[in-house]
This record gives C-alpha cells, sequence and structure tokens, in this order.
C-alpha cells in the first residue's frame, strides 16, 4: 500500500465499501414484464437490493435477442430497443434514482445519495441497419451498445455462431463495412463501443480502428477457462495496448470448467481469480467488474444485487488497495466514459 493509500483508506470493510463507487456495468431487465424495481421485486437487481449491498450505479441493458436480418425483423428490432430504453429511464425518479449519460452525472449521482441509473443497447442488430438510430439511442442516455450478442449480424461476426439462423463459423471475416461505419459514428457521438460477444477477429478489429478505447463489459479469462465468450491473453493484450477494458462478469461457466455433464458452481473466489490473471496480465487500468444479473450472471456469494458487498471483501482479502478497488469497481469504467464525451463532435 503506498503513502496515498495509506492515507485515504478506510478503517473498515465496510467503510471501504460504503466509500468506493461502485458501478455494475452489465444488467439485464425483463421484457416486455419489467418489474418496477423501485420496489421489491424478483429481480436480481432492483433499488432495494442495490441500497442493501452498497451497489451505486447500475448499467441497465436495452437487449436486442439476434433474429432473421429480413425488414420486419430489423424494424422489429430497432423498435424494441427504443421501448426498452425508455422504460429504463421511467424508473428513475430523480431523487432516489436519477439516470446518468455521463461519467459527471454518474459521480454528481452517487454525492448526492442517489442511485445512478445508467443505460446501454446490447447487440448492434437493435439499429435495423439505420446508423441514425445511435443518435437516438444517445440522446435516450445510453452510454454503450454491444456490437453483437449471439449470432452474427449486420455489423459484426459473433463470438457464437448461430446455427439455427445459417450462420457460418465467418460471415464478415470480423467487422463488415456496416459495422466499421457504426463504431465511427459511435465515436462521434460519445457512446463506448462494448467488444463482448464479437468474435476474436471482430474484436480486435474493433480496438484497433475505434478512436476511443473499447470495453468488453461482460467477460472472462480465456487462460482460465477455454469459452469462446472469454477474451485470450493476445485480445487482453490488445485492450491494454489501446487504453481499453475488461470487466470481468459473474457467469459460472465464463469462471469455471463445467463438469461432465454438469452444470459449474462458481464464487466470488472464482471471479476474482479472472481479475487477478487480467490485473497480472495487462494492469489494474484495464480491469473491471459486472455482473450479467438477470441474463444469467450469479455466483455463490454474488447470487444479488444485495450481496455486493461480498466482491469488495475478497477484493480486500487479495491484497487490493482502497484506490485499486475504486478503480476496478467504477475508476476505470468512467476514464472511458470521459475519453468517449471529448472525442464527441
Amino acid at each position: 500500500m503506498d503513502i496515498a493509500d495509506r492515507a485515504q483508506a478506510p478503517d473498515s470493510l465496510a467503510a471501504l465499501h460504503a466509500a468506493t463507487l461502485t458501478l455494475d456495468t452489465h444488467v439485464d431487465i425483463p421484457w416486455p414484464e419489467m418489474p418496477d424495481p423501485r420496489g421489491e421485486t424478483g429481480r436480481k437487481v432492483d433499488f432495494p437490493k442495490m441500497r442493501a449491498g452498497g451497489l451505486k450505479a447500475v448499467v441497465f441493458i436495452a437487449f436486442v435477442p439476434q433474429t432473421r436480418r429480413d425488414a420486419e425483423s430489423l424494424a422489429a428490432a430497432a423498435e424494441r430497443a427504443e421501448a426498452m430504453l425508455r422504460a429504463i429511464r421511467a424508473t428513475a425518479d430523480g431523487f432516489t434514482a436519477r439516470v446518468a449519460a455521463t461519467a459527471a452525472e454518474v459521480e454528481a449521482a452517487a454525492a448526492a445519495g442517489a442511485l445512478a441509473v445508467m443505460l446501454g443497447v446490447e447487440n448492434g442488430h437493435a439499429l435495423g441497419g439505420d446508423l441514425s438510430r445511435l443518435r437516438l439511442f444517445r440522446e435516450l442516455g445510453a452510454c454503450y451498445m454491444t456490437l453483437t450478442h449471439d449470432g452474427h449480424n449486420d455489423l459484426a461476426d459473433s463470438a457464437r455462431p448461430r446455427g439455427d439462423l445459417g450462420d457460418p463459423p465467418e460471415e464478415h471475416g470480423g467487422l463488415s463495412p456496416f459495422g466499421r461505419a457504426a463504431i465511427a459514428e459511435m465515436n462521434r457521438l460519445g457512446l463506448l463501443v462494448d467488444v463482448s460477444h464479437v468474435s476474436k477477429r471482430g474484436m480486435l478489429e474493433a480496438a484497433r480502428i475505434s478512436r476511443v478505447p473499447v470495453v468488453a463489459t461482460h467477460t472472462a479469462c480465456r487462460a482460465l477457462v477455454d469459452h469462446p465468450r472469454n477474451l485470450d491473453d493476445e485480445q487482453l493484450d490488445a485492450l491494454r495496448a489501446t487504453g481499453g477494458l475488461a470487466q470481468i462478469t459473474a457467469v459460472a461457466s465464463f469462471l469455471r470448467q463445467a463438469p461432465k455433464g454438469g452444470q459449474p458452481e462458481a464464487t466470488v473466489a472464482d471471479l476474482v481469480d479472472h481479475v487477478d490473471h487480467a490485473v497480472a496480465r495487462i494492469g489494474i487500468d484495464h480491469v473491471g467488474i459486472s455482473s450479467d444479473f438477470d441474463g444469467g450472471g450469479a455466483v455463490k456469494g454474488w447470487n444479488d444485487a444485495a450481496e455486493t458487498a461480498n466482491v469488495t471483501a475478497e477484493l480486500r482479502r487479495r491484497g487490493y488497495t482502497a484506490r485499486e478497488i475504486g478503480l476496478l469497481w467504477s475508476g476505470n469504467f468512467l476514464r472511458l466514459m470521459r475519453l468517449a464525451e471529448r472525442a464527441a463532435g
């Protein structure tokens, strides 16, 4: 622990967690029936659970599953994404929770004791083939868009092609011309480029061409678990070289190898094992944390937002300082948001 950390370190774990701006960069919402998160729900993330667990900010996701790419399906995807973003915005009352579309707004909400409701779009299929929708997404408060989900789309190849949709192993060889144009427009508007779900070739190309560092908002390390959604060391190195960020997520199948014929059981310690690997490989400034709650994420010890303090406890047990824990929880992601805001225009 350096001098600055010793001077600022809270006396107890509870004080450390309370002083940390905790931000979960990827949480799904049920759709089309979305329970109001202002009250107790069956969801893994609602405002009471956030309060109980000391989770101060969350990116709720307008997720669009990959479908066929005919005109009707594209229009439906765009309509769904817009409706989801508007529904998420409506949950913030301005007092208990505030919509936060910039890094400064996230910090201001936390300083005022309000929860920060942030927005993201998962799957560029949500554009419906129309780049102008990126401006709408940003105007509605989105801070990032994930280029693909499972299945290739018109922007890029996916790390997990969909055989049921007729996907070949590769369709574009990484990004398509439309995908490259989308990244340029996202840079212009201040939307971060999320490379979770993107094929390795597409991810590396996105990291190379984006004027703003890219982020994988929910991923883990392939060196530890050979899963197609995890980033290998070459991909992690590309994030370090370009200033990007890998957010390690609480999806059990990403964190532990599944036993034959069974499902893996992962813990908070497994999550932090992947954090440790990424930090050792590319440095503390390029690693963060997310849950993917209500979208498949949950591990023993961090089963919902009310258990968020257990992650901070494990990080502290491993020897991370207060400053480093702050970077992992929000500092690194807010840095990318600021870069995106400055590059916009």
